[in-house]
Order: structure tokens, then sequence, then C-alpha cells
């Protein structure tokens, strides 16, 4: 899966989920954690991220280096791919 499919699929998401359609609030770099998505809502991000990817994500990467903005997301999601070739 190429990296512009991973960031459309995790915004399309958190469109969705978080932002009730309202896309031209989410910026790519802006910070998620606190402001949209509570620790309930990261619950939601990881499980939809294991299911849709087909990845694991480890308690220990359940960090905001990883979940703070869609760009962090992304590299996540594409590392996690990656790592699974």
């Amino acid at each position: 899966m190429e990296t512009i499919d991973i960031a459309r699929d995790i915004r399309s998401f958190l469109v969705d989920e978080f932002f009730f359609g309202r896309a031209e609030e989410l910026q790519d770099d802006a910070s998620l954690l606190g402001t949209v998505i509570d620790s309930s809502g990261v619950l939601v991000l990881i499980t939809h991220l294991e299911d849709h990817f087909g990845i694991t994500v480890a308690d220990e990467e359940v960090v905001p280096d990883n979940l703070e903005s869609v760009i962090r997301l992304v590299a996540l999601v594409t590392r996690k791919l990656e790592s699974k070739r």
C-alpha cells in the first residue's frame, strides 16, 4: 500500500469518527491528542488501524510520538506494514 493511500484512509477515518465530516478542520501536522482524541478515542483509533491495515500496535507503541498527528500515524502504519514484508 502506498503512503498516499495510507494517509487518505487515516484522514477519512479521522474525519468520519472525530471531525463529524468536517475535513477542512483536519490538518496533517496538527495535534490530535487531548484536543480531538481522548483516551477512549485512542482505543478506537488503534482498533481501526489494526483492523483496517492488518497490523498490531504494541502497548509500548501507543505513545504521542506515534499518534500525535496524521503525519505520525501514517509513519507508524507505514513502518508496521514494511516490517510485515
